[in-house]
């Protein structure tokens, strides 16, 4: 089975999941489902997080297990938590209030704004 895709082809828009389907009773679920943190990132970057778990976070066994440099293996991670929406050693410490955690889950789900939006309002990023 193929990874769900997350950009339309045509627009370049983010897509969106609305139907789950069981192949063994048939059952279906519609409405709007949220894809995941890692649903964004390249197959190199999945492949990446997948060797960093399996090796325990010792980025000198990645050198090792990658044939890449210390530089490089950091550079690549560096790439995964700005893929995933962070700043590396950015403190991800804004504080958000509960009111306006929940105004950002309401205008998530009415459509008024989209995930990459809401994911900034609540690191403080922009309101």
């Amino acid at each position: 089975m193929r990874p769900a895709p997350t950009i339309c082809p045509i627009c370049q828009s983010e897509l969106e999941i609305v139907r789950l389907h069981c192949n063994s009773c048939d059952t279906a679920l519609e409405g709007h489902f949220a894809m995941g943190h890692f649903s964004n990132l390249t197959p190199e970057q999945l492949h990446f997080i997948f060797t960093f778990v399996r090796l325990e976070g010792k980025l000198n066994r990645m050198e090792q297990e990658l044939e890449l440099s210390y530089p490089t293996i950091r550079n690549r991670l560096h790439e995964v938590i700005r893929a995933l929406g962070y700043e590396p050693g950015k403190d991800d410490s804004a504080d958000v209030g509960e009111e306006t955690r929940s105004t950002v889950i309401a205008d998530l789900e009415a459509g008024k704004i989209n995930a990459e939006q809401a994911m900034r309002i609540l690191r403080g990023e922009e309101e």
